[in-house]
């Protein structure tokens, strides 16, 4: 009869790990749903994920980089905004949203890094 310390350990291939990590990256994916239709645990994926970002190995991940956020009133509607600089590489983006919208501004930077 086997028991639990008789069980041997799953092996995954890179390539599987890969399918899967790549299916987890898709915006919207569920971690729990992807590794259900795998058939693996979800806390393995997320190992996997937790790994892969250290090493900085996942394909079209977004890295987090640092941004300033400086509350400013806008003189022309005498609004109070929020205005952000994002630098990745050469790239410069600018962003400036009503404070009255600072949710928006949440789900946008969600989409955006994650």
């Amino acid at each position: 009869m086997e028991t639990e310390n008789s069980r041997k350990r799953r092996r995954h291939g890179a390539e599987l790990k890969a399918l899967i990590l790549a299916e987890c990256a898709v915006p919207g994916a569920s971690v729990a749903n992807v590794a259900m239709a795998h058939a693996i645990n979800a806390n393995i994926v997320h190992g996997w994920r937790k790994l892969a970002r250290e090493a900085g190995a996942v394909s079209g991940s977004q890295q987090l980089v640092p941004m300033a956020v400086a509350p400013t009133v806008d003189q022309s509607a005498g609004k109070r905004s929020l205005e952000l600089e994002l630098r990745r590489g050469g790239i410069t983006v600018k962003p400036s949203w009503l404070m009255s919208a600072a949710m928006d501004l949440s789900g946008w930077m969600c989409e955006l890094l994650w």
